[in-house]
């Protein structure tokens, strides 16, 4: 979120500065950042923004996205967000609009498919035509998360069970693009071990580990 990829304010080189000190320090297998924006004007706020799918911001993020990558030395995975609103503006489906950004950039994919999941009841989309926009072989890493229904929105908490929808999701998304690296999110409201352990899994099984 620090990035602020999709911000029109420049990028912050004191935070660049410090990831790539801690990412030289602790070469990670992966790094990764939100397909998103947190700040304008120098003011941030402690949220993943949604982005409009223009033309415009796709030209926007590609080229920070690679400046983020040649600082770093390294290719970067980009996430794609839960999100509440859109543009009218916006003249790109989500899917298409993150292919290109991944295809053009040269970057790697982190795949929440909880979110899509979310997003496609919120915003009326097949979250399984969803997966027909991406290539299999840019996903680094896959994320699956719980959701909680508020009246007719779906809100990603990372608070409860993945829910079954999202499980099948993963399912198909696991049968088209092979198993890949998964993590199971929950941050708030945490259960006991016993209940994560039986998340994760259950995760190993939807992937045939």
């Amino acid at each position: 979120m620090g990035l602020s990829l999709g911000s029109t304010d420049a990028l912050d080189e004191r935070h660049l500065a410090r990831l790539e000190k801690l990412v030289r320090r602790f070469e990670p297998a992966l790094v990764s950042e939100h397909l998103s924006w947190c700040s304008i004007d120098g003011r941030h706020a402690n949220d993943l923004l949604p982005l409009p799918f223009t033309r415009e911001a796709l030209d926007h993020v590609v080229e920070r996205i690679e400046r983020v990558q040649e600082r770093l030395g390294r290719e970067i995975l980009v996430e794609n967000v839960s999100t509440y609103a859109t543009f009218e503006e916006s003249t790109l489906a989500e899917a298409p609009f993150i292919a290109e950004v991944v295809s053009r950039s040269g970057c790697g994919l982190l795949l929440d498919v909880n979110n899509i999941w979310v997003n496609a009841s919120n915003h009326g989309f097949d979250a399984y035509r969803y997966l027909d926009a991406i290539d299999g072989r840019t996903i680094g890493e896959i994320h699956l998360a719980g959701f909680e229904a508020r009246d007719d929105l779906l809100v990603d908490t990372h608070g409860a069970r993945v829910a079954p929808d999202v499980w099948s999701l993963y399912r198909e998304a696991v049968r088209r693009f092979g198993a890949k690296p998964t993590i199971v999110e929950w941050d708030t409201e945490l259960p006991t071990l016993e209940v994560l352990l039986e998340e994760a899994a259950r995760a190993d099984a939807e992937a045939g580990a």
